[in-house]
């Protein structure tokens, strides 16, 4: 399987962590909540969280303190298939492919449920065959984007297609809750909004970098699937997010790359890049410690988490599409999502 274009999408508007802060102190929620939840949100928001600044698909921040099921799903169904369709068409546009050729779509998402699905929005808004063969995964968190993958290099190297777009997209703006709990809180300051999508076939096209997709491997541990998920609560999708994060993230991310460079005979100093989910600042610290990488290693991860922070599941598009444009150096490339579950997944890709 070969990547042949990534493109990505986001919402119109921009907000600072500033905006954020000065947005939830004037919000009827902060009077709601506990004093050590206004030093919390104090603290993440004013302080080096590694963010700073996120696209939220709100016209004002006055709109995200709006906590209502049903205002929270129309959200959802107005920009999910939105942001999912322009990161599709700037993936076809990168690749130079019309829609007629593309095979299969592949969506994912966890931050809203829509049936039917979105797949069948994409499909509509693109002009994308009657015939494609379309699936829509969800619930697989920020780990999302490398299941996509696989199923799409399954759909390849069973012939049944040639080119397949894969797509991410999560509104976790839609998915917002707050209360007293310290995860809830923090995962409310983190995330933001975007899709990414990729253009994946069977063959590389002569006029794009050779990216090639060689070996994958995934992890799952169910006995860790308290410490990051969402959860229903009043009708509405709760994040359960906990301390244990970053040394799991870290812990199962250098199992998982060990496992693989073992398969292929390669040595961790062989990897040239490293295009990480990055989860937060901490999950990058984390990471580097475990893996003994230094800063710049995972510089595209950091800026990304910068700029956008959290996508969730689009977030490694985003990532490897800086490192592509920057034209980083060729080799061997390490891809690594992971997410609730407790899940990691991993792919080495030969970038020339």
């Amino acid at each position: 399987m070969f990547l042949n274009a990534i493109g990505t999408a986001l919402p119109e508007k921009c907000y600072s962590k500033d905006d954020c802060w000065v947005a939830f102190k004037a919000s009827d929620w902060f009077g709601r909540l506990d004093s050590r939840s206004h030093a919390i949100a104090k603290l993440v928001l004013t302080r080096n969280n590694g963010i700073e600044e996120r696209w939220l698909s709100v016209d004002s921040l006055d709109e995200v303190f709006a906590i209502d099921p049903d205002v929270l799903h129309r959200r959802f169904a107005a920009h999910a298939p939105q942001l999912a369709s322009a990161a599709g068409l700037s993936g076809l546009h990168a690749a130079g492919l019309d829609v007629d050729q593309i095979d299969a779509v592949i969506v994912t998402t966890c931050t809203g449920y829509l049936c039917p699905a979105l797949s069948g929005y994409v499909i509509e808004q693109l002009g994308l065959r009657n015939d494609i063969l379309a699936f829509d995964l969800v619930g697989q968190g920020c780990a999302g984007a490398l299941p996509n993958w696989q199923l799409a290099s399954a759909l390849l190297a069973a012939g049944h297609c040639d080119h397949v777009l894969s797509i991410c997209v999560e509104v976790c703006s839609a998915a917002m809750y707050l209360d007293d709990d310290p995860g809830v809180l923090i995962s409310a300051c983190l995330f933001g909004d975007g899709a990414g999508a990729a253009v994946l076939s069977r063959r590389p096209l002569a006029a794009h970098r050779r990216v090639e997709w060689k070996q994958t491997v995934s992890f799952i541990d169910p006995s860790e699937r308290a410490a990051l998920r969402f959860e229903h609560q009043d009708g509405m999708l709760r994040n359960i997010l906990t301390r244990a994060v970053p040394r799991l993230a870290a812990q199962h991310a250098a199992d998982i790359l060990s496992k693989t460079l073992e398969r292929a005979d390669l040595g961790q100093g062989q990897i040239s890049e490293w295009i990480f989910h990055a989860g937060g600042r901490d999950v990058l610290l984390a990471l580097e410690g475990r893996l003994g990488l230094l800063p710049d290693a995972l510089r595209y991860s950091r800026e990304a988490l910068r700029r956008y922070g959290n996508l969730s599941s689009a977030f490694v598009y985003f990532v490897l599409k800086a490192a592509l444009g920057d034209r980083a150096p060729g080799g061997w490339w390490w891809l690594c999502s992971f997410g609730a579950g407790f899940t990691c997944h991993g792919a080495l890709l030969a970038v020339e």
